[in-house]
């Protein structure tokens, strides 16, 4: 068994490769971003010199090829994890008089970024509900190993051709996502589970699922957390209203939208009462349940009043902490232990150590289960 940390970076054009020794030696920090709601990126810095492989490796291959594939790969005591699937989007290099000292950092984006080059304006799609064109697009782009989980949502708005046929605005990314925006979804790409494979994510934001194992605070010998801190912000708590057009009136009805839903439970069991009520007038010209999709998703972000900011040794914690999924907190007191999402987490890495930054979110006070994972 392979054990404590292990590092494995691939550079390639389509299939990342292995980079050789003498890169890996020359590597200095590494970077991951991943947070819910914006795209996912990266940022490698090496150290360079006049012969280094680095010249063409990644500086005259990035301007020779369209696309320069990264993998970033973490293996835990014989656990492998793809922390990043991206493509590099900038290179700098800060050049010293010093022999040695001189650096490059290259800077990159999860593989959504390739979806945002070109537009498709005017492109028809006839008789296709939303699911199916956001489908067709993810296909377009298997050659990076996307792999489309389409959640449907609850009633489809199949468009009839003799009435209307929906047309491509803007760019695959923009046009997806403004699709999930529409349904009161959210789009992002997930690298892995296998190396090469990356999940492309369209459907509603779910805080449900395994938790994470706890991050202990103030427990002596079982603490795993460096730092943890919270805050409350009650202002941030709002009733959104939308508004449904009577077929028949012509007349729209407002409808205020509860902070909770299957996808979205209560992780406190104290909620906020809303401080102010945000009326959604744009949601008169979607059918109902788009806008009940919609006002689901702005009353759930409305509700996250409860933050908490942290960092971890991931050596100490023994696990890599993932965004965008649950996971438990100990030893903060009984208003603030409990389950908790895992909004943005942004991991450093080092020879011989790596360490997270970590918000989390949550949606009240005091928690809902009597015990979290260890």
């Amino acid at each position: 068994m392979l054990k404590g940390l292990h590092l494995s970076l691939l550079v390639g054009p389509a299939l990342p490769v292995p980079v050789p020794k003498a890169v890996m030696d020359a590597l200095q920090t590494v970077q991951v971003t991943s947070a819910a709601g914006t795209r996912s990126g990266f940022q490698i810095s090496f150290a360079l010199q006049n012969q280094s492989p680095l010249h063409s490796l990644l500086l005259l291959a990035g301007g020779s090829v369209p696309w320069l594939r990264v993998m970033i790969l973490v293996t835990i005591n014989s656990l492998p994890m793809v922390m990043m699937d991206g493509l590099i989007t900038k290179q700098e290099v800060s050049g010293s008089n010093e022999p040695g000292q001189s650096t490059l950092t290259i800077t990159g984006e999860d593989l959504s970024v390739a979806m945002d080059q070109q537009e498709f304006n005017g492109l028809p799609y006839p008789a296709m509900p939303a699911p199916a064109r956001v489908a067709l697009i993810i296909a377009k782009y298997a050659l990076f190993g996307l792999v489309p989980l389409v959640i449907p949502p609850l009633f489809n708005d199949v468009p009839v051709p003799v009435d209307k046929i929906p047309t491509h605005e803007g760019t695959d990314l923009a046009y997806v996502q403004q699709l999930a925006k529409d349904a009161g979804y959210v789009f992002y790409v997930e690298p892995g589970p296998l190396p090469g494979m990356n999940t492309a994510y369209w459907g509603p934001e779910i805080k449900l699922g395994v938790p994470q194992p706890a991050l202990n605070l103030g427990m002596d010998a079982h603490s795993n957390v460096e730092a943890l801190s919270f805050s409350v912000d009650n202002t941030k708590a709002s009733l959104p209203i939308v508004f449904i057009q009577n077929a028949l009136s012509k007349l729209p009805i407002p409808l205020p939208i509860p902070d909770i839903s299957l996808a979205n439970p209560p992780l406190g069991a104290l909620p906020p009462l809303p401080k102010s009520i945000h009326l959604m007038k744009e949601t008169a010209k979607l059918s109902p349940m788009a806008a009940l999709s919609k006002g689901l998703a702005a009353a759930a972000g409305s509700a996250d009043v409860v933050t908490a900011t942290g960092s971890v040794d991931v050596l100490r914690y023994g696990h890599i902490l993932k965004a965008r999924q649950l996971v438990g907190v100990r030893g903060a007191g009984a208003a603030f232990d409990g389950l908790y999402y895992v909004k943005t987490v942004s991991s450093s890495f080092k020879p011989g150590e790596f360490k997270q930054s970590f918000t989390l979110t949550r949606n009240g006070l005091i928690s809902t289960v009597p015990r979290v994972p260890a």
